[in-house]
C-alpha cells in the first residue's frame, strides 16, 4: 500500500468540519483536489451540535439534492438513522419532506470514517488564526501554531466558533459550543480584509438521562414502517428503529419560564445578536404567545446505547435553576435530569450579499464561506452551502465555468440565490414557500434534476450513474404505457375499475387519463396492466405524480419559461450603475452593492422596483448588451 505524501501547497483548506466542512472537503478530494480538513478539534468531526436529526420540512428536499449531486449526507444519515418519517403525506408531493432520528454516536463513526479514508483528503487538528492573502487572492492559512499552510483556495465552515459566546442565565463564557473552544483570531482578519462582519444567536436544549424519563405518559409516535432512507443509492436502513415520544409544557412550566425573565440573558438585553425567529427559545415562545396554555415537546432518543435524550422544543438559555423547575413541571419529566445544560450561543457572520453566486467572496478571490459564517440556521443548509462552494471552488481552479443553478433547479439554488441577494439579519432558515416552483422541486425527482448535472462534475460515479439511468429507462416506460394503453367502458373493466375503488368513465381512456381519479393509486393500475407490479417503486411514484398534476407541472414550467428571458440577461459584473436615468439614489446604492449577475436577480433585491428593471433594461440595449 503506497502512503500519500502531504502537499506543500493544498489546491484547498476546509476551515471547521461540521457539515459544511465535510461535505465540501469529501466533495473537493472526490473531485481530484489535494484538500486539508482543518478543525478544532478532531473528535468532533460531522458532529450534531443541536437535535440529532436531518431533514423535515424543505430541509429534506435538500439532503436529497445533496445526495442526487453525488454528496454524502443523506448516505451518512442512512447508515445512522433510528427513526424515518415522510412528513406532511396529506398534503401533496411538493411538501412532502423526509426527516429522520440520528443515533448520534453512529453518525460521527461513518462520517469520520470516510474522512479519514478518502483519499486526496488529510486531517489535521488546528485552529486556524489567520490567512494570508496575496495581489486580493488567498494564498494560505495561519495556524495559532503559528504555522502557514499555502493553499490555492480557502473555504471557511467555521459555524457558531467566531469569537462564540456561550450563555447560561448571566452567566456567559467563551466558546464555539458547550465543550469546544471558541475562534478569536478569524474574525478580525475577515475585518482587515474589508469583509463586514454581524452577529448572530442561536440556541440548544437542556439534555436529559435517558433512564430518568417516564415514557408512560407520554404519547408513542413510531417512525414509518418500513423506513424509507435519503439516498437514492441507499441499500437501505441498517440500524434498529426506535419511536420518540411526545409530552406537552404546562401551565406551570410557563409560571417558571416567566419568574426567571429577569435573569435571562435574552430578556436583559445581554444578548446582543438576532435569534432565529422560526426556531426560537422556550422563553421567547412564552413571551411572545402569551396566551397558548400549552406547547409540544418531542422527547427524542439521541442514540441506541446513549444514555441521554433530546426534549426537543424547550431550547433556553435560561439559568439552570430554571431549567431544573421547568423540566421538572413537564409531564413525564418530573424526575427528569438534566446532564448538559441548555444554552444560547453569539457568533460572528458575514452578511452573504458579500458573497457572488459561487459563495466566493467579492473582497478576496479564492475564499469561499460556507454554513452559519453565512448567517443560515440548520445542517442541511449547511451541507448544501458547503457541497456548493466546493464545486464552485474546484472548477475555478480547473479554469471551468462556475457551477450555479437556478431557482427553478434545486432548494439549494434557493437557498444560495436568497443569501447573496437579499441578505439575512437573523438564521436564515429554508422552507418549502421560499421556493417558487416547489412543484417542481420535489423529493422524488431530486436525481432526475441533478443526478447528470452531478455526473458531468465528477461526483457521480458509475455504479451510481447505472442505477440512475435504470430508473429513468423504467420511468419512461412507465410513462408510455400509460399513455398507450387504453381502458373501454365495457363491462368487465367496469367491474375491475369499481373493485380498484374508481370510477369507469364514459368512454375509452388511458390509463394515465384513469389514473387521474383521486381515489386510484398506480399500484392499483396493476389490475388492468399486470407487467406494472415488476417495475421499481420510486419510478411508480413519479410517475404517479407525474400523471396526477400534469396540468399543475405544465403550468409551473410555463412561468419558469416566462421568468427564463429575465434569468438569460447578464448585467456586467464591473457595472457602473451611478448615472443611469430613472434609478434612485437607494437603487443604485443596492445594485452596487449587491452587484446582480442578471436582470432576474435584480429583480429579487429588495426595493428594485419593476420600474428600476426597465431602466436597466434601456440602459442595456444602450450599451449594446441586448
Amino acid at each position: 500500500m503506497s502512503i500519500p505524501s502531504v502537499p506543500e501547497t493544498f489546491d484547498i483548506i476546509v476551515v471547521g468540519a461540521g457539515h459544511a466542512g465535510c461535505e465540501a472537503a469529501m466533495a473537493a478530494a472526490h473531485m481530484g483536489m489535494q484538500t486539508l480538513l482543518l478543525t478544532i478539534n478532531a473528535d468532533r468531526i460531522g458532529h450534531l451540535s443541536c437535535n440529532p436529526a436531518i431533514g423535515g420540512l424543505a430541509k429534506g428536499h435538500m439532503v436529497k439534492e445533496i445526495d442526487a449531486l453525488g454528496g454524502m449526507m443523506g448516505k451518512w444519515a442512512d447508515q445512522a438513522g433510528i427513526q424515518f418519517r415522510i412528513l406532511n403525506t396529506r398534503k401533496g408531493p411538493a411538501v412532502r419532506s423526509s426527516r429522520a432520528q440520528i443515533d448520534r454516536a453512529e453518525y460521527l463513526k461513518v462520517v469520520q470514517r470516510d474522512i479519514f479514508t478518502c483519499p486526496n483528503l488529510f486531517v489535521r487538528q488546528e485552529t486556524a488564526a489567520s490567512l494570508t492573502v496575496e495581489n486580493g487572492r488567498i494564498t494560505g492559512v495561519v495556524t495559532t501554531l503559528g504555522e502557514t499552510i499555502p493553499c490555492r483556495a480557502a473555504l471557511l465552515t467555521t459555524g457558531t466558533f467566531l469569537q462564540g459566546l456561550i450563555h447560561v442565565g448571566l452567566k456567559n463564557f467563551s466558546g464555539g459550543r458547550y465543550g469546544d473552544p471558541a475562534s478569536q483570531g478569524l474574525s478580525p482578519r475577515l475585518k482587515e480584509l474589508g469583509l463586514e462582519l454581524g452577529r448572530l444567536k442561536t440556541g440548544t436544549v437542556p439534555r436529559l438521562l435517558k433512564s430518568s424519563v417516564d415514557y408512560s405518559v407520554m404519547e408513542e409516535q413510531p417512525g414509518d414502517n418500513p423506513p424509507r432512507p435519503f439516498s437514492f443509492d441507499s441499500p437501505g436502513i441498517a440500524l434498529p428503529q426506535l419511536p420518540c415520544f411526545v409530552t406537552w409544557t404546562t401551565e406551570r412550566t410557563h409560571e417558571i419560564i416567566r419568574s426567571g425573565f429577569d435573569r435571562s440573558p435574552m430578556f436583559t438585553g445581554v444578548i446582543k445578536g438576532t435569534g432565529a425567529r422560526y426556531c426560537p427559545s422556550i422563553e421567547d415562545k412564552i413571551a411572545r404567545f402569551p396566551d397558548k396554555d400549552r406547547h409540544q415537546i418531542f422527547v427524542e432518543p439521541e442514540g441506541l446505547t446513549s444514555f441521554e435524550v433530546y426534549p426537543n422544543g424547550i431550547p433556553t438559555s435560561l439559568p439552570l435553576d430554571v431549567q431544573k423547575a421547568l423540566v421538572a413541571s413537564i409531564p413525564g419529566l418530573e424526575k427528569a435530569q438534566i446532564i448538559r445544560p441548555g444554552y444560547a450561543i453569539e457568533y460572528d457572520f458575514v452578511p452573504p450579499t458579500q458573497l457572488r453566486p459561487t459563495l466566493e467572496t467579492k473582497a478576496v478571490r479564492g475564499l469561499y464561506l460556507a454554513g452559519q459564517i453565512n448567517g443560515t440556521s440548520g445542517y442541511e443548509e449547511a451541507a448544501g452551502q458547503g457541497l456548493w462552494a466546493a464545486i464552485n471552488a474546484v472548477r475555478s481552479l480547473r479554469g471551468e465555468p462556475e457551477f450555479v443553478l437556478t431557482r427553478n433547479q434545486a432548494y439549494i439554488a434557493v437557498l444560495v440565490d436568497d443569501l447573496v441577494t437579499k441578505g439575512t439579519q437573523e438564521p436564515y432558515r429554508m422552507f418549502t414557500s421560499r421556493a417558487e416552483h416547489r412543484l417542481l422541486l420535489r423529493e422524488d425527482n431530486a436525481d432526475e434534476r441533478l443526478t447528470p448535472l452531478g455526473r458531468e462534475i465528477g461526483l457521480v460515479d458509475d455504479s451510481r450513474w447505472e442505477r440512475f439511468t435504470a430508473k429513468q429507462k423504467a420511468l419512461r416506460e412507465i410513462m408510455a404505457g400509460l399513455e398507450s394503453i387504453r381502458v373501454r367502458p365495457d363491462a368487465a373493466t367496469k367491474e375491475t375499475v369499481e373493485a380498484m375503488g374508481g370510477t369507469i368513465p364514459q368512454k375509452a381512456v388511458s390509463l394515465k387519463e384513469l389514473l387521474r381519479q383521486p381515489e386510484l393509486s398506480i399500484g392499483s393500475l396493476a389490475l388492468l396492466w399486470p407487467e406494472l407490479a415488476g417495475f421499481d417503486g420510486e419510478a411508480l411514484e413519479e410517475a404517479e405524480i407525474q400523471a396526477k398534476y400534469e396540468g399543475y407541472l405544465q403550468r409551473q414550467q410555463e412561468l419558469v419559461d416566462r421568468f427564463e428571458k429575465m434569468e438569460r440577461t447578464a448585467l456586467p459584473e464591473d457595472m457602473v450603475y451611478t448615472g443611469i436615468p430613472g434609478l434612485s439614489r437607494e437603487v443604485v446604492e443596492k445594485l452596487t452593492r449587491i452587484q446582480p449577475r442578471t436582470l432576474g436577480q435584480a429583480g429579487r433585491i429588495s426595493g428594485i422596483t419593476p420600474a428600476a428593471l426597465s431602466c436597466l433594461e434601456i440602459q442595456l440595449k444602450k450599451m449594446g448588451k441586448i
